[in-house]
């Protein structure tokens, strides 16, 4: 038995030498590889790189939650200062004494708030129960606290949502009554893993000053995961960058900013899509990494820096011009006129809905042969019912939707079927958009199918092994079955069946909001070179105007379900004339010096003013 490593008063806990890894099929896959790190008293650190880095495990580690097969922890030791056991290492501790410190001194924040919440009790009951477990109070004690956590972290209608189940309200609120039950026992450790990813901008930005207010007020150390540096950088006063399992840099958030050193964080930082510079491409993690060839020897990408990328892949106001003119030549390839599409709620005896939402309400523009428009709002504005009122997935309520001079709204069984040949849709979530028991190579020949493309088996099968390779898939993945493969690839394989009838039109409705920065970067480069190749029109439906910025000739705002700006991406983010505009604009991680000095001051004077508090 090794012996309890002495802390310094300013460290809460220290991982040495942790190493972790995952059997599969009689196979072992290192997951974290040898990582020590120390986080100190009141101290945010962020922990930042891609799906498979090692984040999450290090993190449920830090639980000691991976103690059963088929995860094992080769060797390590993680010393927590606890305020019940004192100096301990978590690795070794019993099941019981670490349930009374998992929620009371060390708590998690889950990615995925639905599957972390009960959907058969209130949201006000499941943050009781970890009030009542841990500091022994009663029912109407616990209620009273949650209720006052609630409004904390800025819930609306605390009462409500305490009676609410997770199902009946918004992604961001279920992440704030996560945070809730985090917070509820005043933990010395916080650990948020990825509790922003695919949440709004606006969201996102109100769940950050949240956290950051928390930390503050309870005296909190945090430990914040994401795939983003934009968003790490508003939060964290040291980054460390994980790379297949290691530690591949470690600094405070300036260095790291300011001086990467290691090609991987080069390529972490260049593939987010910029607000200040138009892009023709995003660099992507693999330009800055070094390859080994069949010899075995490095072979060194092109980029050596990130100036050096931007400078490349820059589009100038020039080609920009004559891209809009290209467009906008000829008549529109799609006309919606007066769109209003509405939801019944309140369903009385025999059925009759005696109230609506208006999802979408009285919207009309044009978009023509071969532009991509953006269409930017927040969760609930109507964008997501928008599009699939387009391809009729949803009927609306009145109003026109004039594909090339037909008018869709009017069109039914045969008719309508033929028509959706040349009007596909990309969904946010591939996974639940794809046939868990059917091979991703049927998968994409069923519009083939379908629609009677090709004559027979063997072609089909052919054109899926041409799409599959595209897309930057091998014809070797036509057997595997959608969880055999990763989220990137899964939305590879969307676009391909996308593809696979050959549309003029392609809605991509969230289709990158939850992949990691660099693979998203991946497959919005594909997307434009495949609709370059296809010549397709597109509606790309995003929260993110950043990522909208990038792939946009033109960007529609939409706002509880009415279009209230519309405008060219430059004219509309350096002159934006709706106050909703300006707070979705306001509200991106930029991650730029300036940003990043405001937050750390914030920091540092929210820190003083407590010392000094304290003290008197």
């Amino acid at each position: 038995m090794s012996e309890i490593k002495s802390l310094d008063p300013t460290t809460v806990l220290q991982v040495e030498q942790l190493q972790v890894s995952f059997m599969h099929h009689g196979r072992e896959t290192r997951a974290v590889d040898n990582i020590s790190f120390k986080l100190h008293q009141g101290e945010s650190i962020g922990i930042v790189g891609e799906s498979g880095s090692g984040k999450s495990v290090t993190a449920l580690s830090i639980m000691n939650l991976l103690n059963a097969p088929p995860a094992k922890i080769n060797s390590g030791e993680i010393f927590f200062n606890s305020k019940k056991y004192g100096n301990t290492d978590l690795l070794k501790l019993p099941e019981q004494k670490l349930r009374s410190i998992r929620g009371n001194e060390i708590a998690m924040i889950f990615q995925e708030p639905m599957s972390s919440l009960n959907p058969v009790y209130t949201c006000g009951n499941q943050v009781d129960e970890a009030i009542q477990v841990h500091l022994n109070l009663n029912k109407a004690e616990a209620k009273e606290k949650t209720l006052e956590l609630f409004r904390e972290v800025k819930l609306p209608r605390p009462e409500k949502i305490y009676d609410a189940y997770p199902h009946e309200i918004s992604g961001g609120q279920k992440q704030r009554v996560m945070i809730s039950m985090a917070m509820s026992c005043n933990p010395s450790i916080l650990i948020a893993d990825e509790p922003t990813t695919a949440l709004d901008v606006t969201v996102q930005a109100n769940i950050l000053r949240v956290m950051e207010g928390l930390r503050e007020n309870h005296d909190a150390s945090l430990i914040f995961i994401s795939h983003d540096l934009g968003v790490i950088a508003e939060v964290a006063d040291r980054i460390i960058v994980m790379y297949e399992g290691k530690i591949v840099e470690e600094g405070n958030v300036f260095k790291i900013f300011n001086n990467p050193e290691h090609p991987y964080t080069k390529g972490l930082l260049a593939c987010r899509p910029r607000l200040d510079v138009q892009m023709k491409r995003l660099p992507t993690v693999s330009d800055f990494m070094t390859i080994g060839d069949s010899s075995g020897n490095g072979q060194k990408k092109h980029y050596k820096s990130i100036g050096e990328a931007l400078l490349l892949n820059a589009e100038l106001k020039k080609e920009t011009i004559e891209k809009r003119l290209e467009v906008i030549q000829g008549g529109p390839i799609l006309q919606v006129k007066n769109l209003t599409t509405t939801f019944p709620i309140h369903k009385g005896l025999f059925g009759k809905a005696k109230e609506e939402v208006v999802a979408v309400d009285d919207v009309s523009f044009d978009i023509y042969p071969g532009e991509t428009v953006g269409l930017v709002g927040e969760s609930g504005c109507g964008k997501t019912t928008l599009g699939r009122s387009i391809i009729r997935l949803v009927d609306p309520k009145a109003g026109q939707i004039i594909f090339n001079g037909q008018n869709i709204h009017e069109l039914s069984g045969e008719t309508l079927r033929q028509l959706r040949k040349k009007i596909q849709i990309i969904f946010q979530d591939p996974y639940s958009s794809l046939n868990p028991r059917q091979t991703v190579g049927n998968a994409i020949a069923e519009p083939l199918k379908i629609h009677e493309i090709l004559t027979n088996k063997k072609e089909r099968e052919a054109r899926v092994y041409d799409l599959l390779e595209k897309v930057g898939l091998s014809p070797s993945h036509f057997h595997r079955y959608p969880h055999e493969f990763s989220g990137g690839q899964r939305q590879r394989i969307c676009i391909a069946r996308a593809l696979a009838t050959n549309p003029q039109f392609i809605i991509c409705d969230e289709s990158v909001s939850a992949l990691d920065v660099s693979v998203q970067a991946q497959v919005l480069n594909l997307l434009n070179d495949l609709k370059k190749e296809f010549r397709f029109t597109n509606l790309f439906i995003s929260h993110d105007l950043s990522v909208v910025k990038f792939m946009a000739d033109r960007i529609f705002v939409m706002n509880d379900g009415r279009l209230v700006e519309m405008g060219y991406p430059d004219a509309l983010f350096d002159r934006p004339k709706e106050a909703y505009t300006r707070n979705l604009i306001e509200a991106i991680p930029k991650g730029d010096v300036e940003d990043i000095r405001k937050a750390q001051l914030r920091r540092r004077l929210a820190y003083a003013r407590k010392t000094l508090f304290q003290n008197e």
